[in-house]
């Protein structure tokens, strides 16, 4: 395994969308093999202080509120916790954030389209109640990491800082014991 005190540079870092959808294309294949490599051979309690690690790296040299990418393509899933508080930010109640915003679907409440209806120029417009699911975004920091790879996977297109952690795991776990 490779050396985990590796630090990453700022220009190792994509921050380009188009660039980073075009790579997602190209390395879709790829993404799932490693994927499925992390899921064979790479024990949880390890995946997980690597991908902490990288993620406390490239998320404190990216800027999420200067992209919203995530706010163009996810629906975040709601709960009635973060209706009240959302509704309560727009000062409307949640009844009329439900009715006019959301639709229910089978893990909890969404947004009825893409982008988010609240997104202005890359920012929400209602950032202090957002959502959990949105706080939490892109949910690298949770446990568990082997479990909820495919999610990783989808956000390798969408997200930056998702984008830049995957490759940056392959470099340290892959690179050595892939063969060429």
């Amino acid at each position: 395994m490779a050396n985990t005190e590796k630090t990453i540079k700022h220009n190792e870092i994509e921050t380009n969308l188009t660039r980073i959808r075009t790579l997602s294309r190209k390395k879709e294949r790829e993404n799932w093999e490693f994927r499925d490599f992390l899921k064979r051979k790479c024990p949880s309690e390890r995946l997980d202080f690597l991908l902490h690690r990288l993620y406390q790296d490239i998320s404190a040299a990216i800027d999420c509120t200067t992209c919203g990418n995530c706010c163009q393509e996810i629906l975040p899933v709601q709960d009635e916790e973060d209706i009240e508080r959302f509704a309560q930010g727009l000062g409307i109640s949640p009844k009329e954030l439900t009715d006019q915003f959301l639709v229910r679907d089978e893990e909890g409440f969404t947004f009825n389209h893409t982008p988010c209806p609240f997104q202005r120029e890359k920012g929400c417009t209602n950032y202090e109640a957002r959502p959990k699911d949105c706080r939490s975004y892109p949910h690298l920091h949770k446990e568990n990491t082997i479990s909820r790879l495919m999610g990783v996977v989808k956000n390798y297109s969408i997200c930056p800082i998702v984008f830049n952690v995957y490759e940056a795991l392959k470099r340290e776990l892959w690179s050595r014991s892939r063969p060429r």
